[in-house]
């Protein structure tokens, strides 16, 4: 999610709370799952499995007459972002959000920073689906998780298999590499199907973005991108320079409680650009830094059973999280 990658990433997502205007009650439980790999198969609306999306058709979203044509994802991109993790007033001004979010205070929120890398003609060499992409987040990891995000992480998709990676500011304790996911592939440049046009959103940002959102389940989560409405180069004074619709922000909502206080995040791209990725800073960190054979992550509860049954009661009386949603066949609502 992504990652919001995610996720990135989304990439996996936190869900709000019932207690302030925006945040909703937990969702109902899904099936446990009797395997660690099936644990971390997590619902992503067809961006980055098929999970519930069986035929992909349940996970498509038709353009209406007088909708705008899907944008595109370039087959490949780098780009800095800036990351917003807001915690007041978002329920008075919803993202998308320009640079800086017009209508909210500095106070409103906390500014952090991070890069994206995408190639989706990349090839595993286990041959294990296609695609990589590297979100990395700089000082404050991504805020799905029910914990501190005060440390430098990032998200490795490489073809189906998802990485998580930390660094040397990580809390102790924790592994410098773990796998996030056995199906979390990144989302393939036709992406947005899988999301409706949001014609309301798509007035904000002085009405120059095309905005997609879903808010999942019964829970409302918010899921969105924004994308530029007039095509433009990544090189303005290069006249062979091609034109498209640049991205210009993922918003979705982050882990509500405290830490880390996150109900909306949102990341606004700052450097868009059509380059392919360099290998070497990117996707081979996954060697360098991983295990042959990486321990399964504990980011969500639910994830390590183990370790979440040994968590003290109160720490896990805590909302729902994205890891807990399910396609529609099992209930989450569109």
């Amino acid at each position: 999610m992504n990652v919001r990658v995610f996720a990135s990433v989304a990439a996996a997502l936190a869900l709000l709370a019932l207690s302030a205007p925006g945040r909703v009650a937990a969702a109902e439980a899904p099936a446990a799952a009797s395997t660690p790999a099936e644990r971390h198969i997590y619902y992503t609306g067809g961006v980055h499995n098929d999970k519930g999306c069986i035929p992909l058709a349940k996970c498509v979203y038709p353009r209406k007459a007088g909708e705008p044509t899907d944008p595109q994802f370039p087959k490949w991109w780098v780009s800095t972002w800036t990351m917003y993790r807001v915690f007041a007033n978002y329920d008075k001004v919803p993202p998308p959000y320009g640079n800086p979010p017009a209508g909210l205070s500095s106070s409103d929120y906390q500014v952090s920073y991070g890069a994206s890398y995408y190639d989706a003609t990349y090839v595993p060499k286990d041959g294990d689906g296609t695609g990589a992409m590297m979100e990395y987040y700089d000082q404050y990891c991504l805020p799905i998780f029910p914990s501190d995000n005060h440390y430098t992480c990032a998200f490795v998709s490489l073809g189906n298999k998802a990485y998580f990676l930390r660094y040397a500011d990580r809390p102790q304790g924790t592994p410098q590499c773990c796998k996030f996911s056995p199906q979390n592939h990144p989302p393939r440049p036709d992406f947005i199907k899988h999301l409706p046009y949001d014609p309301a959103r798509s007035t904000h940002v002085g009405g120059q973005v095309q905005a997609y959102a879903r808010e999942v389940g019964p829970q409302k989560i918010l899921f969105g991108y924004a994308f530029y409405s007039t095509p433009t180069s990544d090189d303005p004074a290069d006249p062979k320079s091609p034109k498209y619709r640049h991205p210009q922000s993922f918003y979705f909502s982050g882990y509500p409680l405290d830490p880390p206080n996150a109900p909306i995040v949102s990341q606004n791209y700052t450097s868009f650009r059509a380059q392919r990725p360099d290998p070497i800073v990117t996707w081979d960190q996954v060697a360098q830094m991983c295990p042959a054979d990486p321990e399964w992550c504990c980011l969500f509860e639910g994830d390590c059973p183990k370790q979440d049954a040994a968590a003290p009661a109160a720490a896990r009386a805590a909302p729902a999280q994205w890891s807990d949603l399910q396609g529609p066949d099992g209930g989450a609502a569109r």
